[in-house]
């Protein structure tokens, strides 16, 4: 098997960047979902509730992260590498259960996007001494962190799962309705379930449990709207364990290093 794309949200539930190579950090995917929008009372932001966020485009150019909005073509760039030099100016922020440290980016930032979402909004950064634990049900050793991704720092998906997801809808979706940052070709479908030790190229991984997915499958990513019940409905025909409808599988990374497309995924053992 062969890792076949490589995908990072530099800010959680924006469009996504495909990457040929990427960093492997302690808490994900370098820059992965290091930055977040949040409301008024500090909670996030996804297109669960807010399909339009889509609509918002990243890239990275030089030292800058690039954000475009698909429809009225204005462009914002910030800082990939920011630096903050007062801890008083830390704000907490909530994802699901977890309270964060972050950091606001700038009001004029915030005011963006506050533009164009119509409400208001605040655009914030996690910063390196920020660490947001893993549930401890699922670490490995209790130490682990995690970016703003909702639950685990990394989700790998076989191509062959989504094929097979296709071929079972009249409208066929892309990998991006899954927001992935693994993609593996050459797989039989819905295999990466049960992987538990496994590796990409040589960097070493764990999977910790399927990913439950929930009405975000729904959005069309290039529209920004809820186009029909459709993946969910049809995986919850056939993906439904315990209630959950399962697609993915769950990671953590037990080392630093670097992942490219081409390299070899290779599996050690299997979730008993």
């Amino acid at each position: 098997m062969k890792l076949s794309e490589i995908w990072v949200y530099p800010v959680k539930s924006l469009g996504g960047i495909q990457l040929q190579k990427a960093k492997v950090t302690d808490r994900g995917l370098e820059l992965d979902r290091r930055w977040l929008l949040v409301d008024e009372s500090g909670r996030f932001l996804s297109q669960r509730e807010y399909p339009v966020l889509a609509l918002f485009c990243q890239e990275i150019v030089n030292d800058f992260l690039r954000i475009t909005h698909r429809v009225n073509l204005e462009s914002l760039d910030i800082p990939l590498h920011p630096v903050f030099s007062n801890d008083k100016s830390k704000i907490k922020v909530t994802v699901w259960e977890d309270t964060i440290d972050a950091f606001e980016v700038s009001s004029n930032t915030s005011d963006w996007f506050s533009k164009f979402l119509g409400f208001s909004v605040q655009l914030v950064y996690m910063p390196d001494k920020s660490e947001r634990k893993l549930d401890p049900d699922y670490a490995i050793t209790g130490n682990e962190i995690n970016s703003f991704s909702d639950a685990y720092p990394f989700l790998i998906i076989g191509q062959a799962s989504l094929d097979d997801l296709n071929g079972r809808l009249e409208v066929k979706v892309p990998m991006n309705r899954f927001r992935p940052n693994f993609v593996f070709a050459n797989g039989d479908p819905f295999e990466e379930d049960n992987w538990r030790d496994f590796k990409i190229g040589n960097v070493s991984f764990v999977g910790v449990k399927p990913c439950d997915r929930c009405v975000m499958t729904t959005v069309d990513q290039d529209k920004g709207v809820i186009s029909g019940k459709d993946p969910l409905k049809t995986l919850a025909k056939y993906r439904n364990f315990g209630n959950k409808v399962l697609f993915g599988q769950n990671v953590i990374g037990l080392e630093l290093g670097t992942v490219m497309v081409g390299d070899t995924v290779r599996i050690l053992s299997f979730r008993k």
